[in-house]
């Protein structure tokens, strides 16, 4: 197979009175299963999407449906096709001073029109890709991509098919549209006016159908592992971590667990101390002997010191069935070795506060990773009120105190809306 990237020159400055197809068919020369490949600056200017705008910064928030990332005065954000980039798309290059290029509203769609013209002007069987620059993870340099196309698949699923050594291959979705992009931009350039490059060689891509699109090449929200900036991914895992009292019966990965207990043992303590112990109960029968033992306890304790009847009694051991019904539970504990010994006891409180606060901050994390990991939560302090009991059910050692338990699991259902919570009403400046 031979393949040919070729330069379509000659065009003029394009402006939204331009009829680029027109334009675009009187240029170039083409044959059956060429596949068009069109900066989508040019695409943009005939269709009128440029914008004077001082201030390009709000050209973007305008174009932007979320924040990806943020360093400085460079963004990465999703704009309203979908594609997550820098700026949103929003160009300052190669437009008029005091004007910004915004891309095409609708890339597939761009690309259809332009394919049905083109078409109908050459007589020839044709398919078109509009592409723009992008940025890549891990990566230096930029490199075109395909944003919208018409006429040939998107994507090349390989899944199912074997290697030349007879493997199955398992994961392999090749870009085809976007590998096109890249191919043609070694023509077009970045600021020799050539807009439109023309791949020839491969007729048995291009279909008489328009197809799925650009859009095909959108990884969905739910398959995107890298969905979110470092700061933003924490942020919003901090904003997720939401109480959750429904679990579904699916298991916990206790890997996830032990990285949400890596994330928890960098808290902050005292005297460089590692006040925190975190006990895993993976076994059903283990969380089961717990709960009944501190069950019992605090049916007692609300017995013989509360004076509670027994329906009062049963209402307030109910708000424990979220444990009960937790696929997993960890009950972090506070160990005081390293602690000051101090004789007075306002010294002694104020020390072992210290190690409370650390061991906050420690659940704290805990709570938050497994919320990055798609995990809810829910922290109950019973464990509190019954030490002794927990300590003889799970067998621990005297200087361990339970710092309440934390029940994990997969949500049954998405959490209510709740209203932002602002930091003015919890702040006093001095």
């Amino acid at each position: 197979m031979t393949l040919h990237v070729l330069p379509v020159t000659g065009l003029p400055e394009i402006d939204a009175d331009s009829d680029l197809p027109a334009l675009i068919a009187k240029a170039g020369s083409y044959q059956d299963g060429d596949i068009l490949v069109v900066t989508s600056k040019i695409v943009s200017k005939a269709e009128g999407r440029v914008l004077r705008a001082a201030d390009r910064e709000a050209a973007i928030d305008a174009e932007t449906v979320r924040l990806i990332a943020r360093r400085g005065p460079i963004r990465i954000v999703e704009n309203r096709n979908g594609l997550v980039m820098a700026a949103a798309g929003v160009d300052a290059s190669n437009t008029a001073p005091g004007t910004v290029l915004l891309l095409p509203e609708d890339p597939d769609a761009s690309a259809r029109a332009l394919r049905a013209r083109l078409q109908q002007l050459t007589g020839v069987r044709l398919a078109v890709v509009v592409t723009d620059t992008f940025g890549r993870p891990w990566r230096n340099g930029l490199t075109d991509v395909a944003i919208g196309a018409a006429g040939l698949p998107a994507l090349e699923d390989h899944r199912g098919r074997t290697d030349s050594h007879g493997n199955e291959l398992a994961m392999t979705v090749t870009a085809t549209a976007d590998e096109l992009a890249a191919a043609a931009d070694l023509v077009k350039g970045k600021a020799t006016g050539t807009p439109v490059a023309v791949v020839r060689g491969l007729g048995h891509l291009v279909t008489a159908e328009d197809g799925e699109g650009g859009r095909a090449l959108v990884r969905p929200a739910a398959d995107d592992m890298f969905r979110l900036g470092t700061s933003e991914a924490i942020r919003q895992a901090v904003t997720l971590r939401r109480t959750i009292r429904a679990f579904t019966p699916e298991p916990v990965d206790p890997g996830a667990v032990r990285r949400a207990v890596a994330a928890a043992v960098t808290a902050p303590a005292p005297h460089h101390t590692t006040p925190w112990r975190f006990v895993l109960l993976e076994s059903a029968e283990v969380r089961t002997r717990l709960l009944d033992a501190m069950l019992a306890a605090w049916q007692r304790d609300l017995r013989e010191l509360d004076g509670w009847d027994d329906a009062l009694i049963a209402r307030r051991t109910a708000r424990g069935d979220v444990l009960r019904d937790a696929p997993y539970l960890v009950v972090p504990c506070l160990v005081m070795d390293g602690s000051h010994d101090y004789p007075d006891a306002r010294r002694a409180a104020a020390e072992r506060e210290m190690f409370t606060v650390a061991i906050g901050a420690a659940v704290q994390n805990l709570l938050v990773t497994l919320a990055g990991e798609g995990y809810g939560t829910a922290w109950v302090s019973s464990t509190m009120f019954c030490r002794d009991t927990v300590r003889a059910a799970l067998d621990l050692p005297a200087g361990w105190d339970p710092m309440g338990a934390v029940a994990v699991g997969r949500p049954a259902e998405p959490p209510r809306d709740r209203p932002a919570r602002g930091a003015e009403a919890f702040i006093e400046v001095r």
